[in-house]
């Protein structure tokens, strides 16, 4: 299976966090076999560094490409646990999803890792092709994580485009109320109301009411 992605997003990319070198290497070769880019490091507080350095000031939100990350359950200082929960605590999971590599004696608390929003775990040794199979969907789930962001935030610049009036429409076009009754209640013309209900359903890309109450929910309600 190959991951087919939006080509708008920017190259996915595997970031591999193990404390062994040669297990690092051995993912890194495989995930090249698939035509996939790979980061290491050899430890959480490394990868931790990381995200210190894009969360600078200044520096757009990451990640910026679809990403997720193969994380060790054990190791020295820092365990994947403790970086996961770190990881889940800044709201990156959705944009990140984790796969952990774990040994049989791990798998309970892998799983328990699961159900508090990991993506999935893997254990050692590892099926290849199922193990990168796992990576594509995952970078695939963060590819939508991605979009939806995209999205979110090209409304939210909509949202803030629109007058006052526009918003007072707005208003009242959610509410049902006809256009006639827009119009009495702001004491501007129907042809007025005509004109500024398109501008709002333009520029919030929205075809009817209904669509523009639903999206309403949405940004008062994120899912």
């Amino acid at each position: 299976m190959t991951a087919t992605l939006d080509p708008s997003l920017g190259l996915p990319v595997v970031y591999l966090v193990d404390d062994e070198d040669v297990v690092r290497d051995a993912l890194a070769w495989l995930l090249r076999s698939r035509r996939l880019l790979s980061e290491g490091y050899a430890s959480a507080e490394a990868f931790e560094a990381l995200l210190a350095e894009v969360g600078a000031a200044g520096r757009a939100p990451w990640p910026q490409s679809p990403s997720c990350l193969v994380l060790d359950v054990r190791m020295p200082g820092t365990s994947g646990l403790v970086l996961f929960e770190r990881l889940a605590q800044r709201g990156l999971l959705p944009l990140l999803p984790v796969i952990f590599l774990t040994g049989h004696g791990d798998v309970p608390t892998a799983v328990a890792a699961v159900k508090r929003g990991a993506f999935d775990f893997v254990e050692k040794p590892f099926s290849n092709n199922a193990l990168v199979d796992r990576v594509e969907l995952a970078l695939q789930a963060s590819a939508q994580a991605l979009l939806l962001r995209r999205a979110q935030r090209a409304r939210s610049r909509a949202l803030a485009e629109l007058t006052e009036r526009e918003r007072d429409v707005m208003r009242l076009v959610i509410a049902g109320r006809p256009n006639k009754l827009i119009a009495e209640e702001l004491e501007i013309s129907v042809r007025t109301v005509e004109v500024h209900r398109a501008r709002v359903f333009e520029k919030l890309d929205v075809k009817s009411a209904v669509e523009l109450a639903n999206l309403m929910r949405d940004v008062e309600e994120p899912r």
